[in-house]
């Protein structure tokens, strides 16, 4: 997964400066971003202020390792049972 440029406390902020009434083009401008970058934040982290989403994050790459020891876990064991199949 990409790194992002900004922190979580950036996307915090600048959700919270839309909520506030700012302008979308203002913040995109003063981030260095796209309306449509900053739309997709709205999107994912609309609601969240910046522990949540840091924890938020945090469980988005715990489920990518486990995700990762599973597809290893399960080629493993269809290699085996494919070596079990043959013996027999």
């Amino acid at each position: 997964m990409k790194k992002s440029r900004f922190s979580e406390s950036q996307i915090s902020q600048a959700l919270k400066e839309h909520e506030a009434g700012k302008k979308v083009q203002d913040i995109c401008k003063e981030l260095g971003i796209s309306a449509n970058t900053f739309y997709i934040w709205r999107k994912k982290y609309g609601g969240m202020d910046s522990a949540m989403l840091r924890k938020y994050k945090e469980l988005e790459r715990e489920n990518t390792k486990l995700k990762q020891m599973y597809a290893d876990l399960s080629l493993d064991h269809r290699i085996l049972k494919d070596v079990v199949e043959k013996k027999l």
